[in-house]
């Protein structure tokens, strides 16, 4: 058999693709998926889950061992200053476990919590973000979640021991021309007896340079026995035919092992696929359903550093006679990032736990945690430079040349900014959040605006979405937020709790009435979408942090300072919620998409006259042929 080629896909096979990897049913509640759905489930996440005695006393432990590795062996300078990670260091890591901290202790692991996985990124991360990527690379979306979730015992017993140990995982998806559109994947897994042969090329693959084992995903063509689609595969990273073409460099991350990995006549055993053909994206999705919260876990870590530096300096920094930190326009900086801490870590340590617990069905919790903590840790690092003054904007090195402390904050701006982009960018996380936060409604009225539809199909929805509209709006004119006494047991913060509430069911209501009058054109309106999602990210954000400092007034652990915090969060999360509800109607997405055409026409090139390109030649695309390798292989192992 020869590799097919790729086709053109037109832009509902690619939404048929995505939906179809989609986990269709809701087997556990979700609390996030009430929210959107005007249902405040306090419920779901009150009283505080916590984590049992023995996995607090582990996890504890291997903290305080990993604190000391971290101060002592970690040199981030040294990481930024060489843009590598040294071997030294790496094996350190793994003799002390830390490649298998979410491994099974009976295949070698260490066996933490989520919550504790999450801090120790979070220390990591601190320490040297390149080193946290590593990690987290390895393990939250590499070889040991799709085998932990979806593995044969067989390949559990193989490939585990070593990744808790010794081997490095990498996870390789992206393609030269295939981003967040995996409709249009390009490398082949073509059956061949036992095997299967791997022709493709693959793009951004982190941890690929360094790597030992690669999950791949690939397109198995449909044949004879086969049924095809896209295929999840262990690759051992040293097989004939695999060349790491280019090690990639960025503007942040200057550790990241990251490359261009070509597949040019690989075989895999078919021992080595995970899963059935074609469950390869829903494999993809399910892992990072947990993964996507080793993200927001790392920004947690950076909102602490920042709050930190933002401290010292503040109180140090003199002008006009009194420290920096008590003029008010730097105060309100610190008051940010020290709420937005707060919330952020409230927000991954409740999601982190409810993925211990798996009570819940955490994937717009998990997802909504990864775009609240990459947009507002990005700004909360925008402001400590602003803090900083032109401090912020020279590097560590100079500072320390001229004989002022060695402060990183622009390192900081640089390493964060990728995590907008990375495991699922903004826009495409507002897009996948939106649609399960719709999913009740297409569940019932979708063939309603279906073309595909018959009018026997539309007519057996229109009575399907007439009884559960019935029995939903009505719940959504009056609920407990508009009584006074309500949620008491939260103190100074029941007011909080009570604006989410009835927030959450005026959300629902702007839905409803958006789907009302757009139907099928409501997937067009991203703008729109993206701002419902943002609203209901700063409602889990409040439920979580009010959670959160409610738990420690409770358990005398700084309550009265948690709940200010919580306090100041919400009142700012506010208004920002009050802002995002003011433009879902009154924006300028119409006049925008007029501009985007004129724009693409050249209308405006008169605009762009009067300057001068300093961009290099080349395609914007390289190509990606299957097809030998021409390079060298820059491959790395870890010695």
């Amino acid at each position: 058999m020869t590799a097919p080629s790729i086709r053109n896909v037109s832009e509902r096979e690619a939404r048929q693709v995505a939906e179809a990897a989609r986990e269709q049913d809701w087997r556990k509640p979700s609390f996030a998926k009430e929210l959107f759905l005007g249902r405040f489930r306090l419920d779901l996440i009150h009283p505080h889950p916590t984590p049992a005695i023995d996995d607090v006393r582990r996890g504890e432990k291997f903290l305080a061992t990993l604190r000391e590795f971290c101060e002592t062996e970690i040199d981030g300078a040294r990481i930024e200053r060489e843009g590598q990670i040294p071997d030294e260091t790496v094996n350190g890591l793994k003799e002390l476990g830390a490649l298998g901290m979410k491994i099974d202790p009976k295949y070698g692991g260490l066996g933490l919590t989520q919550v504790y996985y999450n801090r120790a990124l979070s220390l990591v991360g601190s320490a040297s973000p390149a080193v946290g990527a590593l990690l987290s690379a390895h393990q939250s979306i590499g070889v040991p979640q799709p085998l932990k979730l979806f593995g044969t015992q067989q390949q559990k017993e193989t490939f585990l021991p070593r990744l808790a140990r010794t081997d490095i995982s990498a996870f390789l998806l992206t393609e030269p021309d295939v981003g967040s559109d995996p409709a249009r994947l390009a490398t082949t897994a073509v059956p061949d007896g036992e095997n299967y042969i791997l022709d493709g090329v693959k793009l951004w693959t982190t941890n690929g340079v360094v790597a030992d084992l690669l999950v791949v995903m690939a397109r198995v063509p449909a044949s004879d026995g086969h049924k095809g689609g896209i295929t999840a595969f262990v690759v051992e990273a040293d097989s004939a035919g695999i060349t790491v073409e280019n090690r990639n460099a960025f503007m942040g991350l200057r550790g990241l092992e990251n490359g261009v990995t070509r597949f040019h006549r690989v075989r895999v055993p078919a021992a080595n696929r995970i899963g059935p053909e074609g469950a390869g994206l829903k494999i993809a999705l399910t892992t990072l359903n947990t993964g996507r919260l080793s993200l927001p876990a790392m920004c947690v870590g950076s909102g602490k550093w920042c709050l930190k530096i933002a401290r010292e300096w503040s109180a140090a920094r003199e002008q006009w006679g009194r420290p920096i930190a008590r003029h008010e326009a730097v105060g309100a900086k610190i008051s940010f990032i020290a709420a937005t801490t707060f919330a952020l870590e409230a927000v991954v340590d409740l999601s982190s736990q409810m993925a211990d617990e798996n009570r819940n069905d955490i994937r717009i919790e998990a997802a909504l945690a990864k775009l609240y903590g990459s947009e507002m840790g990005w700004l909360m690092a925008d402001e400590l430079v602003q803090i900083r003054g032109g401090r912020g904007f020279e590097t560590a090195p100079s500072l320390a040349a001229r004989g002022e402390r060695a402060v990183p904050a622009e390192q900081m701006l640089r390493d964060m900014r990728i995590n907008r982009i990375f495991e699922g960018s903004t826009e495409i996380m507002h897009l996948l959040i939106a649609r399960e936060a719709v999913d009740a409604h297409l569940s019932v009225a979708g063939d309603l605006i279906d073309p595909d539809k018959s009018l026997a199909d539309k007519g057996k929805a229109a009575a399907k979405a007439g009884q559960f509209y019935a029995r939903w709006l009505p719940k959504l004119v009056a609920g407990p937020g508009q009584l006074p006494r309500t949620y008491q047991e939260f103190g100074r913060l029941a007011g909080h709790m009570r604006y989410v509430e009835r927030t959450s069911r005026k959300l629902a209501r702007s839905t409803f009435y958006a789907m009302s009058r757009w139907q099928g054109r409501m997937e067009t309106k991203q703008g729109f979408l993206g701002r419902i999602v943002d609203i209901g990210a700063e409602l889990f954000a409040m439920s979580a942090a009010c959670v959160r400092a409610e738990y420690l007034q409770e358990t005398g652990d700084h309550g009265r300072e948690a709940q200010q915090l919580a306090d100041v969060f919400c009142r700012q999360a506010r208004i920002r919620v009050e802002e995002l509800f003011g433009r879902l109607w009154t924006n300028t997405d119409e006049l925008d998409r007029k501009v985007v055409s004129g724009v693409l026409d050249g209308s405006y090139t008169w605009l762009e006259e009067g300057i001068v390109d300093p961009s290099g030649e080349g395609p914007w695309i390289a190509d990606a042929t299957p097809g030998p390798s021409r390079a060298d292989n820059v491959r790395r192992p870890i010695s």
